[in-house]
């Protein structure tokens, strides 16, 4: 299959949000993303701050894996519950909690458990303080892998999601995350699918009610607080395709639950996968100015597979967006631009585009050339 690929520059940002027409969701955000290779079939305010909620837990969480892997903490440690964790996310905090017992010690893996099926407050906490000492230091820590996965428009304050009008995320960012739990750490996903968990002989069924509808979903994280209404970042396989989807903004737990399964049956029946771009085949090129190369290639990380609505390969195009020219230095995988795929001129799916190779700084002769071409284009 070939695409009509007409190349664009956007001069106001690099991924401006962008809504399908022929898919409606009450969600106030929305996105739909194929799991092998990140691309995004649906979006709706997907780059627009939100308030994460308890999604923010799973970058808890990925913190948490990390040290397990690290061999820093096991599953076995046990973590105090300080009065901090007892009174700000336990039972009198009136927020979804575990009910942990103030001065006791709880297992890493029981904590883990309870911030995915319960969405403990207090668990969460716990796990913070028991890695990082407060639960400020472990924000930092938060923050610091959110900037090595490329979450740009994210930042967190605490372990929880409990609100904080300097804690926030995205849609396409609770995506990414998402996936990247996925696929780094599959020895602990088969917590995300348990229907559910006692502790202080208080039972609680998972609070993501779509693990249980027969749809395939096995993950990952639901989140509520009044301003910001009801999400999810949830996570279906079927077959050997896996779709992780991104809900938010709704008025109630069952209008998050049918706005997810929708979303998520529509992406597994409406669409066929066609196989686009091979690994590091090149998309398109990039002006680079006062480089040491005149352009860079751009491609897609692994493989770019579209997946299209059934029958339309014949009214297809595509573009590739970015802010340009790109100014030196562009390192070989530094995301710099967006494909974006059109049915009859509407966006059907947008991926990622990384730059190539790496494109120094050129010298005081291409610089000058640069500089003359830039003005007689009238970028300067």
């Amino acid at each position: 299959m070939r695409l009509l690929l007409v190349l664009l520059i956007a001069v106001a940002s690099a991924f401006p949000a962008l809504a399908q027409a022929n898919f409606e969701t009450k969600a106030r955000f929305a996105v739909l993303m194929d799991y092998e290779s990140g691309t995004v079939i649906f979006q709706k305010d997907a780059d627009t701050r939100l308030e994460p909620a308890s999604m923010t837990k799973l970058m808890t969480l990925a913190v948490v894996f990390h040290e397990l892997r690290a061999g820093r903490i096991s599953l076995d440690d046990q973590f105090f519950v300080s009065e901090n964790a007892w009174r700000t996310g336990g039972a009198a905090s009136g927020g979804s909690t575990m009910f942990a017992v103030l001065n006791s010690q709880i297992r890493v893996e029981d904590l883990i458990r309870s911030v995915i099926i319960q969405s403990g407050n207090d668990a969460a906490i716990v796990l913070a303080e028991g890695i990082a000492g407060t639960e400020g230091t472990f924000a930092s820590m938060m923050n610091e892998l959110a900037r090595e996965l490329g979450l740009d428009g994210s930042h967190f304050t605490n372990a929880t999601g409990l609100p904080d009008p300097d804690e926030y995320s995205t849609a396409r960012d609770l995506a990414d995350l998402g996936r990247y739990l996925i696929r780094e750490f599959p020895e602990f996903y088969h917590y995300f699918s348990e229907p559910e968990m006692e502790w202080n002989r208080i039972k609680q069924a998972n609070r993501n009610s779509l693990i249980e509808v027969g749809i395939g979903v096995d993950g990952l994280k639901t989140g509520h607080t009044q301003a910001a209404g009801y999400g999810a970042v949830i996570s279906t396989a079927q077959g050997d395709r896996r779709l992780v989807a991104v809900v938010h903004g709704l008025g109630s737990m069952r209008e998050r639950a049918e706005e997810g399964r929708k979303l998520l049956t529509w992406g597994m029946r409406a669409f066929e996968r066609f196989e686009a771009y091979p690994n590091g085949s090149v998309v398109a090129y990039a002006d680079v100015y006062g480089g040491a190369s005149g352009s860079v290639g751009l491609v897609g990380k692994g493989e770019i597979a579209l997946y299209l609505p059934r029958g339309s390969r014949d009214c297809l195009s595509a573009s590739v967006h970015y802010v340009g020219p790109l100014l030196p230095p562009v390192s070989a995988g530094q995301r710099v631009a967006e494909l974006r795929v059109f049915c009859n001129d509407q966006l059907v799916q947008s991926a990622p585009l990384f730059a190539a190779e790496d494109v120094p700084q050129g010298d005081l002769v291409r610089r000058a050339s640069d500089a003359l071409k830039k003005l007689a284009l009238g970028w300067l």
